[in-house]
């Protein structure tokens, strides 16, 4: 097994615009020919488009593109401006009276950072759109999606850190397996390599970390605003062939990378969700590209931590 980079997983293209001033952004994923896709969502409060296109019992087999975004509901309508470029290149599910971009699409809570009153809109998502077919330009850090992501919020941004997006791909023979994670999380990061806390709640001093579940337990008692929203946000690309159903099972497996990774995850504040998509015909059993999505879903993780920079007053892993 070796490590490769996202982009290296074909037919499938990458495009990211952000607003650095106002702390959001986008990140797409374009097939032009479309690609089998799955969903599972842990997070109780997820922002999302079209996600019941993605149960095995709806009708649709294959989409055009993934969304990921910033500006929580509000930031829904970029899947707007992907779905007009789409269109205009004539990409999209032939009725016989025109062609109909299938596209999906879920958002993190960025409004804490930056300007809360820019959020990513069609114009934002037709650049995005752009960029992923003339132009593709992923890259991890502070960019697209994770423009304005953090973690650490149980106690407000005071004490947050920043984060971003990430990604790591492996392959094996002919089977390519990788992921994009958006991590904004309430709970902090671990890295289990080095067996140490990576990002998370800071202590007053801006030093030292806290830990979010300390902080949980200081008081029992429920908190009904955990700070507004937060949602990590993942997809799993592969180049293996698997329908529908299997790809929400190996999504639902890759939530293990969370677990990894996060803690706590998977709670009322945040939206988690994981997409898996496929985008080629090779042959691979599904409960080993679910165990791999797991890896390389905490690996991403890990990368939109390290690669993330300082802004918007927060501070960053390079800082620590």
């Amino acid at each position: 097994m070796k490590e490769i980079s996202i982009t290296e997983i074909q037919p499938l293209n990458i495009g990211q615009v952000e607003n650095a001033d106002a702390g959001t952004g986008v990140t797409v994923f374009i097939s032009e020919k479309g690609m089998r896709a799955g969903l599972d969502v842990r997070g109780g409060g997820p922002a999302s488009r079209e996600s019941q296109m993605l149960q095995p019992l709806m009708a649709m087999q294959q989409i055009h593109a993934v969304v990921l975004a910033g500006g929580s509901a509000f930031g829904l309508g970029a899947a707007d401006g992907v779905m007009r470029y789409l269109e205009e290149h004539g990409i999209g599910f032939d009725t016989g009276f025109a062609k109909v971009p299938l596209v999906v699409q879920s958002d993190i809570y960025d409004l804490s950072v930056g300007r809360a009153d820019v959020r990513p809109d069609a114009a934002m998502g037709y650049e995005a759109a752009k960029a992923a077919l003339e132009s593709p330009n992923y890259k991890d850090g502070n960019f697209g999606a994770g423009c304005g992501a953090s973690v650490g919020k149980i106690r407000g941004m005071a004490t947050a850190m920043k984060t971003g997006i990430g990604s790591y791909a492996v392959e094996i023979g002919e089977l390519k397996v990788g992921a994009v994670v958006v991590l904004n999380a309430l709970g902090d990061v671990f890295d289990w390599k080095k067996g140490a806390q990576a990002a998370g709640l800071l202590a007053a001093d801006g030093r030292h970390f806290a830990g979010t579940m300390e902080a949980m337990c200081e008081s029992i008692r429920a908190v009904e605003n955990k700070f507004t929203g937060n949602t990590t946000l993942g997809i799993v690309i592969t180049n293996a062939h698997f329908d529908k159903s299997a790809l929400c099972k190996i999504a639902g497996m890759a939530h293990d990378g969370y677990a990894r990774a996060i803690n706590p995850v998977h709670t009322s504040a945040d939206g988690d969700s994981i997409y898996a998509v496929s985008v080629g015909d090779v042959s691979a059993d599904r409960d080993l590209v679910g165990a791999l999505g797991a890896e390389v879903i905490g690996e991403a993780i890990l990368r939109a931590v390290y690669a993330a920079e300082a802004a918007y007053g927060l501070t960053s892993a390079k800082d620590m």
